[in-house]
C-alpha cells in the first residue's frame, strides 16, 4: 500500500470512528471507566440544590455568604488494546472482513480515551507479540496506532492468547483499562486471563463472520487454514463432518465466554454485520 493511500484510508477511519467518539462514545467511556478519585478544584458561591456537605466554612465566613468547595475527578488513565492480528482474522464473506471492523472499533476506542486526556497503548499480536506501542496521549499517537492497525504485515499467522496476556502483565505494571479484540478461536488462555483480569480492568472483543459458525452443504470442497496455510479437501455434504464443524467452533466460543466470565472481565460478541456501535454502547451502558 503506497502512503498516499495509506493517509486516505486513516483518513477515512479517523472521520468515522471520531465522529463516533465525539457524539456518542467519549461520556459514556468517561462514565463507564472512573477515574482514582476525586480532587480539589476550586471554590464557588452555593447554589440551590448542592451538597452542603462541600460547603467550604472559611470562605463562607470571610465573606458572609456561603460557598461550596467543587471538586473534579483524577482520571490519569490507561488504556491498552490487544489486537490479534493472526491470519484468521483477514477473513470476510460479508461487506468488510473481520481485521477492518477491528480497526474501526479500536480506533472508536482510542478516540473515545483521547477525548477524555487518557493515554492510549497498542498490543499487535499473532502467536507471539508483533508490535508495542506504548501508551500516550494525543491525536497524532492515535493516528499512528490506526495506520499501524491498517498496513502491519504479522510475521506469523497463528495465535497465542496467553502470550499476549503475559506480555501485557510484563510491561502494565499500573492498572489499565484492556481491550483484547480476537475472534477468540484459540484455548489454553483462560489461567493468564484471571491473572491479568485480577491488575487490570479487561475486556474482550469477539469480532466474528456468521460463515464461520456452520459449514453449508457445498460439496467437496478446497479449504485454506487461515493460520496455518494447510489445504485440504473437505466433504461439506456429509453430515458429521458439518456438525464436528458446528462442535469445534462452538466449544471456542464457550471456552472464550467461560474464561473472561470466570475472571471477571467483560465479553461483548460482535458479528460482522452487526452494529458494533450499539454492541458498544449497551455495554457500556450496562457497567455504567
Amino acid at each position: 500500500m503506497d502512503t498516499k493511500e495509506l493517509l486516505k484510508k486513516v483518513r477515512k477511519i479517523e472521520i468515522k470512528t471520531r465522529r463516533l467518539s465525539d457524539h456518542i462514545f467519549g461520556g459514556e467511556y468517561h462514565s463507564t471507566f472512573k477515574g482514582r478519585g476525586m480532587t480539589f478544584s476550586e471554590v464557588r458561591q452555593y447554589q440551590y440544590g448542592d451538597d452542603v456537605r462541600n460547603i467550604d466554612w472559611n470562605v463562607t465566613a470571610r465573606y458572609s455568604e456561603p460557598f461550596i468547595k467543587v471538586f473534579e475527578e483524577e482520571r490519569e488513565l490507561t488504556m491498552v488494546l490487544m489486537v490479534d492480528i493472526s491470519g484468521s482474522e483477514f477473513f470476510g464473506t460479508q461487506e468488510q472482513f473481520k481485521n477492518e471492523v477491528v480497526t474501526e472499533i479500536a480506533a472508536t476506542l482510542a478516540f473515545s480515551a483521547t477525548q477524555n486526556n487518557d493515554k492510549i497503548g497498542l498490543i499487535l499480536f499473532s502467536d507471539k507479540i508483533e508490535l508495542y506501542i506504548p501508551p500516550k496521549k494525543g491525536r497524532s499517537h492515535v493516528l499512528r496506532i490506526i495506520r499501524e492497525l491498517i498496513e502491519f504485515e504479522p510475521q506469523s499467522k497463528e495465535t497465542n492468547i496467553a502470550e499476549a496476556l503475559k506480555f501485557l502483565s510484563s510491561v502494565m505494571k499500573k492498572r489499565a483499562i484492556v481491550f483484547v479484540l480476537s475472534d477468540f478461536i484459540a484455548d489454553d488462555f483462560q489461567h493468564t486471563m484471571k491473572i491479568a483480569s485480577k491488575k487490570h480492568d479487561v475486556t474482550g472483543i469477539r469480532v466474528y463472520d456468521k460463515r464461520e459458525e456452520s459449514i453449508p452443504n457445498l460439496g467437496m470442497v478446497q479449504m485454506q487454514d487461515g493460520e496455518t496455510g494447510e489445504l485440504m479437501l473437505v466433504n461439506t455434504a456429509s453430515k458429521k463432518v458439518r456438525l464436528n464443524y458446528g462442535k469445534y467452533y462452538r466449544e471456542r466460543v464457550d471456552y472464550y465466554k467461560d474464561s473472561f466470565s470466570k475472571s471477571g472481565a467483560g465479553a461483548i460478541d460482535c458479528r460482522v454485520d452487526e452494529s458494533y456501535v450499539k454492541k458498544l454502547l449497551g455495554y457500556f451502558k450496562a457497567r455504567a
